[in-house]
């Protein structure tokens, strides 16, 4: 008893650690910031310093942190090479290939010098410039696309995105954690994951709203006063969804700030965050990289046809399955590198995250910027991307809450029923091979069945001391 005592100390005095007076994290590091550090590598300083001239040291320095200091540096020639390519007219498949390609270490250092910027500016600010940039890929594509008058484009990669990020990147993550980490503890916050899939229902709701509307109207069942009264529908819905996420980024970040906080977990040590990069290199490089997304995003606009044309493939696959998975592949992969590390709720953090801020923020700010630009744009995904939308939030708030019954893992547990149940099934080919009498098969299913109610009470105590350990 004295050990789990000491054990639950260790980890508030751990967490107290690393949140300020006012209670919010010391270094402002999000779960976006996180997952993307699990692709970064450190500098060789010594390298800089046999440079003889005296003033290229911090501008060699600078280069080395922001375009050496990640595993991703062997894409950066992707983007000189799309400029140069979109330049000479080489072919506006080859543009959007290279321009896709240098979008993935592009996004993962934006991630970067966001985190850089919040060491200097604390933890609200930060978290409101990670609020903003966290998607940026998809926020400045969604951008040029509408400017252009593709709405069909910015309405596939935004839904993309959402679906990438709940099933692909968070059942990818559940998998691969589940099968590393079996038999072992998975703790997560199911406070911060019941925000998250809360949000997402409200932004299904509210996307769903124009459909129905359109549906009763074709139907006969009711009249509108006027043909834009959908529209109007989806710019209102806009409004409210953009309120309901500026509340909850008051609640995450002011509020209830504790919540948000990573559970620790056995032999986790935590690491003092130092910045690489002064405050104004960091937003210069910041900004650089920003526009650097503009231009490829632009590219990628311009040349998205006629790529679907050479590669046969529709406008709308490139823009439901693959501007989502590179726009933020690092984070992506980093999410499952921590999910391996039994980190669950950096995981969720990124990928019910992302998933929130595209489908309360990004998506109705596209509506609200239609609006002003006097482009009709709605919320209405039609009928089978509207469904896709609606069955992914409630299976994935339904697998998180399988998951809050138990701090095992889940496969270990899908794999220990299996076991069960083909014991029982054993017992029964058995008796009907050998011709046993039913009352014997009887007393073994018993036997069994009394093993398994005491395994299940045994495996309520330890549950009640872990969390009695948490506490």
């Amino acid at each position: 008893m004295e050990a789990v005592m000491e054990a639950g100390t260790g980890r508030k005095d751990l967490r107290q650690a690393r949140i300020g007076p006012h209670g919010h994290s010391a270094h402002a590091r999000t779960a976006h910031s996180m997952s993307s550090s699990a692709l970064r590598k450190k500098s060789d300083a010594s390298l800089v310093r046999k440079v003889p001239v005296a003033p290229l040291r911090p501008i060699l320095a600078n280069l080395q942190e922001v375009i050496l200091g990640t595993k991703l540096a062997l894409l950066f020639p992707a983007v000189p090479l799309a400029i140069a390519a979109q330049c000479a007219h080489f072919g506006q498949v080859w543009v959007f290939a290279l321009s896709m390609i240098g979008l993935v270490p592009l996004a993962e250092r934006v991630s970067f010098l966001t985190e850089q910027i919040a060491l200097y500016t604390g933890p609200t600010v930060g978290g409101l410039l990670n609020a903003t940039c966290g998607n940026a890929t998809e926020l400045i594509i969604a951008l040029f696309a509408l400017m252009q008058g593709k709405i069909e484009v910015v309405k596939c990669s935004l839904l993309g995105s959402v679906l990438s990020n709940l099933l692909l990147v968070l059942g990818t993550s559940l998998f691969c954690g589940g099968i590393k980490n079996l038999g072992s503890e998975q703790p997560y916050d199911r406070k911060q994951a019941d925000v998250s899939t809360g949000l997402l229902i409200l932004g299904a709701l509210c996307q769903s709203l124009p459909l129905l509307l359109r549906y009763a109207v074709g139907a006969g069942e009711h009249a509108v006063a006027a043909e834009t009264t959908g529209l109007e529908l989806s710019r209102a819905c806009s409004i409210v969804m953009l309120l309901a996420y500026v509340a909850y980024l008051f609640f995450q970040l002011k509020t209830h700030s504790q919540l948000f906080e990573p559970q620790e977990v056995e032999d986790d040590v935590e690491i003092e965050e130092t910045p690489v990069l002064s405050f104004g290199s960091g937003f210069f490089w910041l900004l650089l990289m920003t526009v650097l997304i503009s231009i490829l995003s632009e590219y990628i606009v311009g040349t998205i046809e006629p790529t679907s044309k050479s590669w046969g493939l529709s406008v709308s696959f490139i823009s439901i399955i693959l501007l989502p998975i590179v726009g933020n592949a690092a984070e992506h992969a980093g999410a499952i590198i921590f999910a391996l590390k039994n980190k669950l709720d950096i995981t969720l953090g990124v990928a019910l995250g992302s998933a929130t801020q595209i489908s309360m923020f990004v998506v109705p700010l596209s509506v609200i910027v239609a609006w002003i630009a006097g482009i009709q744009m709605d919320l209405d995904f039609k009928l089978l991307e509207t469904g896709s939308l609606f069955i992914s939030v409630l299976v994935t708030a339904f697998t998180l809450q399988v998951m809050q019954m138990t701090t095992v893992s889940w496969l270990y547990q899908l794999v220990h029923g299996m076991h069960k149940w083909h014991k029982r099934a054993a017992l029964l080919s058995r008796h009907l091979e050998a011709k046993l009498s039913p009352e014997d098969t009887l007393v073994e299913l018993k036997k069994q069945l009394a093993e398994s109610q005491a395994q299940a009470q045994l495996s309520v105590v330890d549950l009640k001391k872990a969390q009695d350990a948490q506490i």
